[in-house]
């Protein structure tokens, strides 16, 4: 599997809350230092709290062309994604819900899923599924220092209050940015760049996680 940074650093685990509503908020990841823990970032821990908290292992990366550890290009905002080193650790809660939709930038060399669920830490009813596909370096074409350069706006519409996403299966080998609650399409965008030049070491790594309970009708779209 292609890799997308040298970093095997540790993050910190965390909780939050936010208002259920339709209201549409983005998370950039701009701030976020180089291989630090995104953890409370969005929790009252840094940047604005929007009561969004992540799991031990989710870290920020910053592309290397601005002095960061990342093996990418064409992130649709600035230089910061994000990313999870732990398939097992993979959770975003919004401890008071969501509505409406929920969408993303990705880059990946795996392909998998991405659920969205009522409960948090991935709990209580499935909501909706995005799948994801193998795509970081298709039809790139400029920046040569990142190989994941193909970023892709995926995002799902969905009845009821989500209150967490697991993001299990794509750990250590997919990026994300412009992760938008409210909406099934993600803000911003991605211009593509090449594929075929400076890699990186350490890793994007995967493992599935199996996922229960009930299911509900679904909508989910691509740009």
């Amino acid at each position: 599997m292609k890799k997308l940074m040298g970093l095997g650093l540790v993050a910190l685990a965390a909780s939050m809350a936010a208002p259920a509503s339709a209201a549409v908020v983005t998370l950039d990841f701009e701030g976020i230092a180089n291989g630090a823990s995104v953890g409370n970032y969005y929790n009252g821990g840094g940047g604005t709290n929007y009561g969004v908290s992540f799991s031990n292992d989710t870290l920020a990366l910053i592309d290397a062309d601005a002095g960061g550890g990342g093996n990418f290009a064409n992130e649709p905002s600035a230089n910061t994604i994000m990313f999870f080193l732990n398939a097992n650790n993979a959770i975003l809660n919004v401890a008071a819900g969501f509505t409406t939709g929920f969408s993303f930038w990705y880059t990946s060399s795996t392909s998998a899923s991405v659920t969205v669920w009522d409960g948090l830490n991935g709990t209580g009813n499935l909501l909706g599924t995005i799948n994801l596909t193998a795509q970081f370096n298709q039809n790139c074409s400029g920046d040569p220092t990142g190989q994941f350069c193909n970023w892709t706006n995926a995002g799902v519409a969905f009845g009821g209050t989500a209150k967490s996403i697991n993001f299990g299966g794509t750990a250590n080998q997919t990026g994300y940015d412009n992760i938008t609650f409210g909406s099934d399409r993600a803000t911003g965008g991605a211009v593509p760049e090449p594929a075929t030049w400076a890699m990186m070491i350490g890793g994007f790594g995967m493992v599935g996680g199996a996922m229960r309970y009930r299911r509900r009708k679904t909508t989910v779209s691509f740009a």
